[in-house]
């Protein structure tokens, strides 16, 4: 069996480079996604908790909560950024981002985690203001 059918039949995995462009692109979708599930859920935890009993408010531990949560979701999308933005560091020949032509595949998955990175971390900045000047249940109405 020769070198080239030896490597067409077992194709190698994935490089770690690979996986990292990957990971930079998917991480602060799911960052964003994962911080509107957790807010729906704490909201109608809250609200069920106020209609139930018929409370005052919500709790200052559930509005911390949910800010704390949001800054970790932050975190976990610059971390995304800031991989893309190093992928797309190694693989450009162009020396400033906004110059760039991103005409590899590669190049190209790097520059769109950076840009999903920017433009979801600036929602999960504007999904965790509201919990701090709302009541919990005054915004889900």
């Amino acid at each position: 069996m020769s070198a080239e059918n030896y490597a067409d039949l077992h194709p190698q995995p994935a490089s770690p480079r690979s996986q990292r462009l990957w990971f930079g692109l998917v991480t602060s979708a799911v960052a964003w996604f994962l911080l509107g599930a957790v807010d729906l859920l704490i909201v109608w935890n809250e609200c069920a908790h106020q209609q139930q009993f018929a409370g005052e408010g919500s709790h200052a531990a559930s509005r911390v909560l949910t800010f704390i949560i949001s800054i970790a979701f932050l975190l976990v999308a610059v971390a995304g950024g800031a991989i893309s933005y190093y992928n797309w560091r190694s693989l450009s020949h162009q020396p400033r981002l906004l110059e760039t032509n991103a005409t590899d595949r590669r190049e190209f998955i790097a520059l769109l985690g950076v840009i999903i990175s920017v433009t979801l971390g600036m929602g999960i900045v504007w999904l965790s203001i509201p919990p701090l000047l709302i009541q919990l249940c005054e915004r889900a109405k």
